[in-house]
């Protein structure tokens, strides 16, 4: 049975016609896309999920993890933030669950999720080992065991930590790192190859991981087990190791018509992240890069969602082409439904940033100038990324009936300014 990408290599496909009128380009510019893997779009038959396309020429997506804790297991909270993130724009959703029975949440959040969903199975895995003996007691069955059945119950695309090998594990104890490993992924993995003292079944047996993503047609995301866990840590060996690993696997995938996304770093100073991106592009051979943040100070517990939004746009000016979202809860605590809606908010308004500088949705922004000059606040709202705030902020300082706000009153510059300017007819209208 072909796949999503070798359908792609032989011509034109409904999957892909769909995307081109999505995102305004042709049917060839998205077919050439995908058939290269500059463009991925996941699409596992069994979830079926409304077309995304992430990658070259594409518009920035933005993903929202959900899921339970061990200590927060309440399923009707996900799912009520499942429809906030879908209300507010997000293009997908990553079930991150680890508490409760993990199945069961997966199976309702991908029975309520229009959009591509992915997970990452190893965290099931490794809790279920916990619970039996110790995370670094996994087998490789185990491993590609829960694998399957994520495949098997929809998943659209999976984060799988491939990168981490012995090798590369080696440079964390040259590289002088303060955080170590942040991921939860990656530290699963590298604990179980410093404990078994033996190679990654992820990276080892990579042939059999695309024979499984052929079979049930999901994306590999490939994971950065190794990202910097802070500002201090971007950019070291250990970061970088990894990513040449990860851009010897893709080139791997796309030989056996597997579709792949390489992760990126989590947290990077602003001066460094057009370097980061320019790198994965280049030793990933343009694959797309979806980002968490990236996080340009670590000081900033509670505001993390705008620290991220910061380093995600300008990871989307350069380059990045999924950003995961982050919240005013991260570092701190599972996100409630309000840190959820600030959180896609914060990072759809960097998507759209980043947007811009890559020449998509100016019309938007004109639109929203052109109901501000006429003060023309329905029109403002029916343009901007939220408007309920937007209503909330403007009738709690005037009455409707007003054609200004409280912030400028009777000397809104506008209005003065367009009493007394009458421009030549001749003009294009501003």
């Amino acid at each position: 049975m072909s796949t999503i990408m070798e359908e792609a290599r032989r011509g034109i496909t409904p999957l892909i016609r769909e995307i081109a009128k999505k995102e305004g380009v042709s049917e060839e510019f998205v077919r050439n896309g995908i058939a290269s893997g500059r463009i991925c779009a996941p699409c596992n038959p069994v979830h079926d999920p409304e077309p995304c396309a992430i990658g070259a020429g594409m518009s920035v997506k933005v993903n929202v993890n959900l899921g339970t804790s061990r200590d927060l297991v309440d399923v009707d909270s996900e799912m009520r933030k499942l429809e906030i993130a879908l209300e507010h724009g997000t293009d997908a959703v990553m079930d991150l669950s680890t508490g409760g029975d993990i199945d069961a949440i997966r199976a309702r959040l991908l029975g309520g999720c229009p959009v591509i969903m992915g997970s990452v199975p190893i965290y099931q895995t490794g809790l279920t080992a916990a619970r039996r003996d110790a995370v670094v007691e996994m087998t490789e069955d185990d491993i590609f065991g829960g694998i399957e059945k994520h495949a098997r119950d929809g998943i659209d695309f999976m984060t799988v930590h491939c990168g981490i090998t012995r090798e590369t594990v080696s440079w964390l104890k040259k590289s002088g790192r303060l955080m170590d490993v942040v991921s939860r992924g990656g530290s699963f993995l590298t604990a179980w190859i410093l404990h078994n003292d033996e190679e990654n079944p992820l990276f080892k047996d990579f042939d059999y991981l695309l024979e499984l993503a052929r079979e049930h047609e999901f994306a590999l995301s490939l994971g950065d087990g190794l990202r910097p866990g802070c500002i201090d840590d971007a950019s070291d060996p250990a970061q970088l190791s990894e990513l040449m690993t990860l851009g010897h696997l893709v080139e791997r995938a796309r030989e056996a018509g597997v579709q792949t996304m390489v992760e990126g770093p989590g947290h990077v100073p602003l001066d460094q992240i057009a370097m980061n991106m320019q790198l994965e592009k280049r030793l990933c051979h343009e694959a797309p890069f979806y980002v968490l943040g990236p996080l340009v100070t670590d000081i900033a517990p509670g505001y993390d969602h705008l620290v991220g939004a910061i380093g995600g746009a300008v990871a989307a000016q350069n380059g990045a082409d999924f950003l995961c979202y982050l919240t005013p809860a991260e570092h701190l605590s599972l996100p409630d439904e309000d840190d959820v809606r600030e959180g896609v908010i914060a990072s759809k308004i960097a998507a759209h940033v980043g947007d811009l500088c890559r020449g998509r949705g100016r019309e938007r922004d004109t639109a929203m100038a052109k109901a501000r000059k006429q003060l023309d606040w329905d029109a403002m709202f029916d343009v901007c990324i939220d408007p309920v705030k937007a209503r909330a902020y403007r009738e709690r300082g005037c009455t409707e009936k007003e054609e200004g706000c409280s912030m400028c009153g009777d000397v809104c510059a506008i209005k003065i300014v367009g009493k007394y300017l009458v421009k030549d007819p001749d003009d294009d209208e501003a």
